[in-house]
């Protein structure tokens, strides 16, 4: 565990639901739920390592203690599958991409795209990511002295980097116009469903899957306009640029050498458009929120930064800890997914603890995050618990933006570099703090976490 002895002043501990002392009924549960998620949680969550119980999910498991989770995700995950509410709230917007497959299916699509996000891949994106940060950069200085929707702005970027990246002759849409398509779609089926919670068949109407049918509908034509302009391009025999959509294309599984189809395809760019940007971009504006808030260890990483660039008009992140230390840390508060969870295919059991076949057991990086068990000052925002010297004092199994296990986020290090050099760009270029007129910040719980309502924050040019 880990303290701040040395901090000047008493760190930020940002406003979030306060657990639940009381007992919920049924349809509580299931209003709080659809409401926003995080106000479901108890306190015995935060404070016991496993809790298991009956509730309106059937048996459920909550597990938060290391060991625990690294038996489910990496010791015994063949037993453990994807549940179907996951399942029936992603597959409808997702398809069944890398995200959503099990099975054969999904270890053939993984090791078909980890080449893709292999180190080298991955280092060739640095500079298209500065490019665009430094972008963002200077519009945000010309906005001196204006209030910004800063999550609305990280949104932007981050779609600006899977142009520079993902899609080199860009997405032949307006980037706005996309982001607001993916803020839909997870506000629509964000909402937890009774119908999914009761098993009702697909074929059942649900309101969010309605209210999400235009975002869908815009996703499927983006992305086979891409493929369709690039497949002309190849056919053409012009040489396609090196993109991560001429290498899904161009991927093949090592062992068998098949392709992927058109249809995985699809699916894993709709993946790579929505989830992928949502979580960066979400974890983008919990940073800037946090070290608004916390002054001394927004200077430091000032500091850090102005030093950096000092030396170089494009650092790389080699010579950011501080402040890929302050994007960790606010990972940690506010994980871009916070929840997931598992169905046991076959009995288990956890210590003392009998998993049933078909019964849920649940990882939910939010609590684990916060727990009291694991974490010295677990609701403060404290960088230097992940500064390089402190990092190793963190169980790995009790820390879990990205997950964890074969199934962990396969554009982990994709996500961190990105979001680490457009907080060094933002930052040496602008400071931004919390508007005067804006409201509290609460955190709501859409499939990925972010603030409701966006995050408007006042410019204030450095420099």
């Amino acid at each position: 565990m880990l303290s701040r002895a040395a901090a000047v002043a008493a760190p930020f501990r940002p406003a979030v639901p306060p657990p639940r002392t009381e007992p919920m009924g049924l349809f509580s549960f299931l209003r709080a739920a659809r409401a926003n998620p995080l106000t479901t949680w108890y306190a015995e969550h935060f404070e016991q390592p496993i809790v298991a119980g009956e509730g309106a999910l059937g048996r459920v498991t909550v597990i938060s203690e290391p060991s625990a989770i690294r038996h489910v995700l990496v010791d015994n995950a063949a037993n453990y599958r994807k549940d179907d509410l996951q399942r029936r709230v992603l597959a409808p917007g997702l398809g069944n991409g890398l995200l959503t497959a099990e099975g054969d299916e999904w270890r053939l699509q993984r090791r078909t795209l980890a080449p893709i996000f292999s180190p080298r891949h991955v280092a060739g994106f640095e500079a298209p990511m500065s490019e665009a940060a430094a972008r963002l950069a200077r519009r945000l200085k010309r906005r001196d002295g204006q209030s910004v929707d800063a999550a609305l702005e990280m949104t932007r970027v981050t779609l600006d980097v899977l142009e520079r990246t993902i899609f080199t002759h860009g997405l032949a849409r307006e980037p706005d116009a996309l982001g607001r398509a993916i803020t839909r779609y997870f506000e629509a089926l964000g909402p937890i469903d009774p119908l999914d919670v009761f098993g009702m068949p697909n074929w059942v109407p649900r309101i969010g899957r309605l209210k999400a049918r235009p975002a869908l509908r815009f996703f499927a034509e983006v992305v086979d306009e891409l493929i369709e302009r690039r497949r002309a391009l190849v056919t053409a025999g012009e040489v396609a640029p090196h993109d991560l959509l001429t290498l899904l294309l161009k991927a093949q599984d090592p062992e068998t050498g098949r392709g992927l189809s058109d249809l995985e395809v699809r699916a894993n760019l709709v993946t790579f458009i929505g989830a992928g940007h949502e979580t960066t971009a979400n974890a983008l504006t919990w940073t800037l929120y946090c070290l608004s808030q916390d002054e001394a260890a927004r200077e430091a990483v000032e500091a850090e930064i102005d030093a950096a660039f000092a030396g170089s008009p494009a650092p790389g992140t080699d010579v950011l800890p501080r402040t890929r230390a302050a994007l960790e840390e606010a990972m940690r508060l506010f994980p871009p997914v916070p929840f997931m969870s598992r169905q046991a295919l076959a009995e288990d059991r956890i210590g003392r603890i009998k998993i049933p076949r078909g019964s849920l057991v649940t990882v939910a990086p939010y609590v684990l995050h916060r727990h009291r068990r694991l974490w010295d000052e677990p609701d403060a925002f404290v960088p230097e618990r992940f500064l390089p010297e402190n990092r190793a004092r963190i169980d790995r199994f009790a820390y879990l933006p990205f997950g964890a296990g074969p199934r962990i986020c396969i554009g982990a290090s994709f996500s961190v570099m990105e979001a680490t050099l457009v907080l060094a760009h933002v930052l040496h270029a602008v400071r931004l703090d919390r508007s005067p007129e804006a409201g509290p910040v609460v955190p709501l719980h859409r499939v990925t976490l972010r603030p409701e309502g966006g995050l408007r924050m006042r410019v204030t040019a450095r420099g």
